[in-house]
């Protein structure tokens, strides 16, 4: 697969809320193309991510 491939694959899992899958499939469309879109998509998933983390350390 290509990196846009992998990265509207993670698009589809992200919209599921598949979070791991998406996040596999950002990273390998990284890995084939350091300038993908994926590498904002990524972040922005790792930002809500910690986010939802956060919340359960701190009660």
């Amino acid at each position: 697969m290509t990196a846009e491939e992998y990265y509207k694959k993670g698009n589809e899992y992200r919209q599921q809320g598949n979070w791991q899958m998406a996040i596999n499939n950002y990273l390998e469309a990284i890995a084939l193309d350091p300038e993908s879109p994926a590498v904002e998509a990524k972040k922005m998933l790792d930002d809500i991510l910690n986010f939802y983390h956060k919340d359960y350390y701190n009660p």
